[in-house]
């Protein structure tokens, strides 16, 4: 099983002159996930080499067991130093893709030809693609084949405007993740504030928020498990 992860390369926080860039939990537990159950991972960036970190994400506050696995872990840092280009990457080398979030993808993924046309590519062969917290923002332009939203008519979630406002960036993001869902046709639903809340809609999974991470990355491998089996 061979796992594409997509992080944002993007590191600046709209005009506000903070940084800003992908959330480290987003990245961890999935990964640590995805390694438990025996998967090679590629992490893949629109620019390639070391992503940026949200530095917010890695606060006391927000770090968890497995935060700090990564963190002190030299063969998952030495692959984050040394992400792949996205423009690189093709479909056809992988059974998934799973996208952590972090403000960053609403600047440069929500926008990236190469993105869109992988996500694209993936849910044309019939592979699930797993997004969380901001980063299902990311499928704003992404297309079905018939051309319509791909989010249209989909169940799906993604980090809450009750959260956006929560963290006091409604007014500094490029859009709100829950908003531009609904404006493509989803069917959006949200769990509690910060509580992990994960949606399914055929080959597309969506997680709320840092929290959902991990479950999505289960919701993912379980998917693929009963692809395999079929």
């Amino acid at each position: 099983m061979k796992v594409l992860m997509v992080l944002t390369s993007h590191d600046q926080l709209g005009d506000t002159g903070r940084k800003t860039g992908f959330w480290l939990e987003e990245l961890a537990a999935p990964y640590y996930t995805f390694r438990q159950a025996g998967a090679e991972i590629v992490l893949a960036s629109p620019k390639g080499g070391q992503p940026p970190l949200d530095p917010k994400s890695n606060e006391p506050a927000f770090q968890t067991e497995l935060t700090r696995r990564f963190e002190s872990d030299p063969e998952a840092t030495a692959q984050l130093a040394a992400t792949v280009r996205l423009d690189s990457i093709s479909e056809a080398d992988f059974d998934t893709v799973f996208y952590p979030g972090g403000h960053g993808p609403l600047w440069d993924l929500a926008e990236d030809r190469d993105s869109i046309s992988l996500i694209e590519s993936f849910i044309a062969a019939g592979k699930p693609v797993a997004l969380v917290c901001h980063a299902p923002g990311v499928l704003r332009h992404v297309r079905s084949e018939d051309g319509r939203p791909l989010v249209e008519g989909r169940r799906v979630t993604g980090f809450a405007n009750t959260e956006e406002e929560a963290v006091g960036l409604t007014q500094v993001v490029p859009f709100l993740v829950e908003d531009e869902l609904k404006a493509k046709g989803g069917q959006y639903s949200k769990g509690a504030d910060w509580s992990s809340y994960v949606v399914s809609d055929g080959l597309l999974i969506t997680g709320q928020n840092p929290g959902s991470s991990a479950a999505a990355a289960e919701r993912l491998l379980e998917q693929l498990a009963g692809d395999a089996g079929a």
